[in-house]
């Protein structure tokens, strides 16, 4: 498990060769990317990352999954 991403709104973890957890934290739910969605996710944060995106670009680009993260977040 790691920790790829962390920002005021979006936290999002990698479970290398499963998949990416996404978690908006303003509404404490959360959504898991597997298979070839997780492919596509991968692909975008290396564009972001090697382009140096801001934190606002790389949270509207979450913004777009928040209609999939229906699963309680919860902390321990």
């Amino acid at each position: 498990m790691n920790v790829i991403y962390n920002s005021p709104n979006y936290h999002v973890v990698e479970y290398p060769g499963h998949g990416f957890e996404v978690i908006a934290k303003h509404a404490a739910k959360g959504t898991y990317l597997s298979g070839e969605a997780a492919d596509r996710f991968k692909e975008y944060l290396t564009q972001a990352a090697a382009q140096d995106a801001s934190i606002e670009t790389v949270d509207e680009y979450l913004g777009n999954y928040d209609d999939l993260m229906t699963q309680p977040a919860i902390y321990h």
